[in-house]
Parts: structure tokens; C-alpha cells; sequence
């Protein structure tokens, strides 16, 4: 085989990875939006706390923006420094707001979710995690810009003395890992296997623990203890191991959706646990 040939082979190979991985994401994505009972998220039975979206809607984001994580991919491949990555996010931003006539259904996705896409791309750093990498690789500049005033999360994190979606990233994304991934293991066994009860288990485990921009943003602190107290009741008393759980997570749901709450954050978060599990097997 000539050297030009194999370079040939090599070039495909990672070009197809590098797709698989936006795709995995986006499936991850996908997987997170189809999950029900979320307190307050939208579904596809509802919209949740949501009046300007629908499932139709997450899901034409969701297709908007898997190009944005290929480049991604290929971009941490390439050794990028974060005023690129940030530069495709912002670029995956325009997307998404085509898509969804000017609303903000995955901000917060691309930036996570956009980072462990990124560390997947990058090689030499085998055994160790995805969040491993992002905090190795752009943590210090991540932390040296502060989150924006001009978005949401932002403004909450400055109100409220929380470090948010970019102080978890800096540091590897620990809820991440010592929450979400065994949460949704914890899952698998109380419903004796996978699937949407491990989901719902993961997702009011992080409820439970994480200081939520978007809960923080919409019902101030008296809304994130409400959700916090909901999550942790519905855990303390079984969670999905018991044969009524889906009546009790849907009870949850409607009292999240009657006091206008949606924790965003903790559905990032359990889309970007999917994500972990089968890209650190990948």
C-alpha cells in the first residue's frame, strides 16, 4: 500500500468518525427529548413550562445543529484552542435560531454537549475521560472568561453567586460524572435494565443536587428548593423501583409546569451522560 494511499484511508476514517460522533450526540440529544415524566421539560407528550416550544421544534434544533458538532469533532481532531470551539458554537447558535424561528432550544447543549464532542475529536489521551480532557485542554480558558451578562444563565450565575454551565465545564463537568453516569446505572437497577426509567431516575437525581441556571432563572431561589425538595421526595421514597412511579414523576411534572419551572440544566446534563456512556466505550 502506497503512503499516499493510506493517508487516503486515514483521512476517511476520521472524517467518519468524526461524523459518527455528531451523530451519537444528536441521538443522545434525542434520547433526552423522548424521555417522560421530565418535571417541566418538554416531551413528546406535552410542552412542559414551555409555551414556545414543542417536540416538533427540539427536534428540528437538535437536526440543525449536527453539522456544528462534526466540526466540532474535527476541530478538537485539529488541536483547537477555545476561541474556535466558541466560534463554531456561536456558528451552531445561528443554526439552531434558524430552526427554530429565534428560540433558544439547545444554547446550553451546544456549549456542553459542543465540548465533549470536542475532547471525543481530540487524540493522545487514552484512559482518560471526555470532562478529563475538556478541563485539561481548555479549562484555564474557559475560566478566564466570565459567563456572558447578556444571556440568561449569565445574569443568574452573577445574582445568585452560582458558577453555572462554564464553571462546571472548566473543571471536567463533575456533576457529570459523580452524578449523572452513576445515577443513570442506579437506574438500571432499580427498573432491572435500561431505558426510560433509568432516564427519569438520572434526571430528578440532578434535580435534586444541581444549582439550575434555568431553575434559578425562572423561580429564583424559592423555585430551585421547591425543585430540589420535589426530586429529592421522589427519590427518598423509592424513585422508579416502585410499580406507581410514573403517576408520582407525572404528579412531579405538573407542579413544575404549574409554578412556570423547567430545570434546562439537568436535561443538558443527562443528554451529555447518554453521550458519555457510549463515547467512552467508542
Amino acid at each position: 500500500m502506497t503512503a499516499r494511499l493510506q493517508a487516503g484511508r486515514t483521512r476517511i476514517a476520521a472524517s467518519l468518525r468524526h461524523a459518527e460522533l455528531g451523530r451519537l450526540a444528536c441521538a443522545s440529544l434525542n434520547l433526552e427529548l423522548d424521555t417522560y415524566p421530565k418535571p417541566g421539560l418538554v416531551s413528546p407528550v406535552d410542552r412542559g413550562a414551555h409555551h414556545d416550544m414543542d417536540i416538533a421544534l427540539m427536534r428540528a434544533s437538535v437536526a440543525a445543529i449536527e453539522p456544528w458538532f462534526v466540526e466540532l469533532a474535527m476541530a478538537g481532531a485539529a488541536g483547537a484552542a477555545m476561541p474556535e470551539l466558541r466560534a463554531i458554537g456561536m456558528a451552531a447558535e445561528q443554526g439552531m435560531m434558524a430552526a427554530t424561528g429565534g428560540v433558544n432550544a439547545h444554547r446550553g447543549a451546544i456549549f456542553g454537549m459542543g465540548l465533549l464532542v470536542a475532547a471525543a475529536g481530540a487524540e493522545g489521551f487514552a484512559g482518560e475521560s471526555l470532562g478529563g480532557r475538556v478541563a485539561r485542554l481548555w479549562g484555564s480558558e474557559i475560566r478566564s472568561r466570565p459567563p456572558s451578562p447578556a444571556s440568561n444563565g449569565g445574569r443568574v450565575a452573577r445574582r445568585y453567586g452560582v458558577g453555572g454551565a462554564s464553571a462546571e465545564a472548566a473543571v471536567g463537568f463533575p456533576a457529570l460524572y459523580t452524578v449523572a453516569v452513576p445515577a443513570l446505572r442506579e437506574g438500571e437497577r432499580l427498573a432491572s435494565g435500561a431505558g426510560e426509567a433509568s432516564r427519569v431516575h438520572a434526571l430528578f437525581r440532578l434535580i435534586a443536587v444541581l444549582q439550575d441556571t434555568n431553575l434559578l432563572h425562572r423561580g429564583g431561589a424559592e423555585g430551585l428548593a421547591f425543585a430540589q425538595e420535589q426530586a429529592a421526595r421522589f427519590l427518598a421514597i423509592g424513585s422508579v423501583s416502585r410499580p406507581d412511579w410514573r403517576a408520582r414523576a407525572q404528579a412531579v411534572h405538573k407542579d413544575f409546569v404549574a409554578r412556570n419551572l423547567s430545570p434546562g440544566g439537568a436535561a443538558d446534563l443527562l443528554a451529555m451522560a447518554l453521550f458519555v456512556c457510549a463515547a467512552e466505550e467508542f
